[in-house]
């Protein structure tokens, strides 16, 4: 018998998420409680947590990250055009409900369960919830492909969008990389580098127990600083980056520049898998070609060095494709209860697939390595 409840919050789900043996950084307890424990999320934020979990004899076998959602910021998948059309109408978007990992647009499972057909269980579950408490909505990002083709055959909308990603061919090392793209993207890239290093700025890595309080406090200067210049406020919280580092420093990797003995500037990542995230970064002076340092170069080297296959670099940003990321598709699906609106959106997305893909198709001709 599979019992299939919610939850209010992430933070008792501690013991019954290992039973699942969760191996992706941003599915894990420790990367949720530290969003809940320091008020990135909860209370006055947007985002109430709404996990869904199912247990067999007490024991959990499916789980899914949800989230009750008052605005759409933090999300990556821009749906703002659909709530104003609901509110023009004279009806209710929000709230509404999403599976995602807060503020971090990375494409992995959605849903984990020990079979498909509790995944399924799961989904009807999720439906019978929006539609008993007459919610507008449910949007699930950046699922993996095997959970968005689920998705699919059980009728709910999806989209595409577009990211960037890295791939370590196994590399030796990061001169064995730039020799497999065009000549000029090789120039283009040693040029940036060689401005740095003729800057004498020092690039350090730190992981692990190397982290220390004055790491995080000179990284959320830089983090709030990316904010102010966009003039926005931060979405985090300085005590969600020390929880992040107190649960799991082993996963975080963070990049430093040094000029002359100071520090300038700092990039975040996160190992998750066989993968590297950039997540964040931030500079409290302007150096040209110090961000593409710190947030692609530094982050290839990293893999290199330490066997990983892959890194994502963040959302958006055409110019990754000059430093070697190859365009690759994301996807989100939707559940909008309101059969006309249902409608009026599944035609808009038809309509949106036919240009992404011609946008996809001009990303790949433009890539930097050598042609074949």
């Amino acid at each position: 018998m599979i019992e299939i409840t919610s939850a209010n919050s992430f933070l008792n789900l501690k013991n019954e998420l290992s039973d699942l043996k969760i191996d992706s950084s941003f599915l894990s307890w420790e990367f949720h409680s530290a969003l809940e424990t320091s008020g990135s999320v909860g209370k006055n934020s947007g985002w109430i947590p709404f996990p869904i979990v199912a247990k067999s004899e007490g024991k959990m076998v499916g789980f899914m990250p949800i989230y009750l959602k008052e605005h759409s910021y933090g999300e990556y998948v821009f749906d703002w055009s659909w709530a104003e059309a609901f509110h023009k109408s004279g009806l209710n978007y929000y709230p509404k409900m999403i599976s995602a990992i807060p503020f971090t647009p990375i494409t992995g499972r959605r849903i984990i369960a020990e079979s498909i057909d509790i995944k399924r269980m799961m989904v009807k579950a999720l439906e019978k919830i929006l539609l008993d408490h007459k919610i507008s909505s449910c949007h699930i990002l950046f699922p993996n492909e095997e959970d968005t083709t689920l998705f699919n055959d059980m009728g709910w909308l999806q989209r595409e969008g577009v990211q960037f990603r890295w791939e370590n061919k196994d590399y030796d090392n990061f001169e064995q990389f730039l020799s497999n793209l065009s000549h000029n993207k090789r120039k283009k890239i040693k040029q940036e580098r060689k401005k740095i290093n003729n800057l004498n700025i020092e690039v350090i890595t730190k992981q692990g127990n190397l982290i220390c309080d004055e790491d995080i406090e000179f990284f959320y200067a830089c983090y709030c600083n990316t904010y102010m210049l966009h003039n926005s406020s931060p979405y985090l919280t300085k005590e969600f980056f020390y929880q992040l580092n107190k649960n799991m420093p082993n996963k975080l990797v963070f990049i430093f520049a040094e000029k002359e003995g100071r520090r300038i500037a700092s990039a975040l990542n996160v190992i998750s898998e066989q993968s590297l995230y950039g997540r964040y970064w931030g500079a409290l002076e302007y150096i040209p070609s110090l961000h593409f340092e710190l947030c692609y170069y530094a982050g290839q080297e990293f893999c290199i060095q330490n066997k990983l296959k892959y890194f994502e670099g963040g959302a958006q940003g055409e110019h990754k494709l000059a430093r070697g990321f190859d365009p690759f598709k994301t996807f989100s699906n939707h559940f909008i209860a309101n059969s006309e609106f249902k409608s009026a959106i599944e035609s808009f997305l038809s309509k949106e697939k036919t240009h992404m893909t011609m946008y996809t198709d001009e990303l790949e001709e433009r890539s930097a390595f050598k042609k074949k």
